[in-house]
């Protein structure tokens, strides 16, 4: 799936010379958490978030600091934060150095960036004009449309339990065999040893992931490596 698939649009921007009172104003009446600032052309210039507004000098939320730390503060640095602060207009206040990609980006490659860069949004842009944007929420609808619903499938027991086998076999958290499977009427039994109690989650996660299954019981122990080994 591409980012052009699950983007929002058209998007709701804000020209540079908007105050900041129009900025709050557009965010709350359209319930967006942040606005891509772009130009007439449709030029991207930065954008603009709930973020930027939390220290402001009319809440008097302004960053604070120490007296023998604001010594240590650049006069640059504390020059910035005065305008971030009491700025009236978008431009004065916006982030400029804004994450973007590409329509035919892939999910995996958006949620990267995401977290590499900490940020909510990812505006979508092409020839250098924004066409669409992605936010948190435009993943959580595209991952709710890819999830099952309604009716589980019948499936033979036999052929569940080799489903679950087959997907434990493929991570490297599972201890080499030593998590077992039973299948009765879709109900999963896990059994055998684990050494991790996170270990314990996962192999259920497994197991409910598989077509077919109804319930899935935990019979699983968590055992010290050395013990088992010396056992078996």
């Amino acid at each position: 799936m591409q980012a052009d698939a699950i983007m929002s649009k058209p998007v709701v921007c804000i020209d540079p010379s908007a105050s900041i009172a129009e900025a709050a104003g557009l965010m709350l009446s359209k319930k967006v958490s942040g606005l891509p600032v772009i130009l007439n052309d449709g030029k991207l210039l930065g954008i603009v978030s709930e973020g930027d507004f939390l220290r402001r000098g009319e809440l008097g939320t302004q960053r604070k600091r120490s007296r023998w730390l604001e010594f240590l503060v650049s006069p640059g640095k504390a020059a910035d934060e005065y305008v971030r602060a009491n700025g009236r207009r978008v431009e004065e206040v916006m982030s400029q150095d804004v994450v973007t990609t590409s329509p035919a980006a892939s999910l995996a490659k958006v949620v990267e960036l995401m977290t590499r860069h900490h940020v909510k949004r990812i505006p979508v842009v092409e020839a250098g004009k924004i066409v669409g944007i992605i936010t948190h929420s435009d993943l959580l609808r595209a991952l709710l449309g890819v999830l099952p619903h309604g009716v589980a499938t019948v499936i033979d027991d036999e052929q569940i339990r080799h489903n679950i086998a087959t997907e434990l076999a493929r991570q490297r958290w599972a201890g080499n065999d030593l998590i077992n499977v039973m299948v009765d009427k879709g109900v999963v039994t896990l059994s055998g040893a684990i050494f991790d109690e996170r270990e314990r989650q996962a192999a259920i996660v497994a197991a409910e992931n598989v077509s077919g299954v109804n319930a899935v019981k935990d019979d699983l122990f968590c055992a010290d490596p050395v013990s088992v080994f010396l056992v078996s």
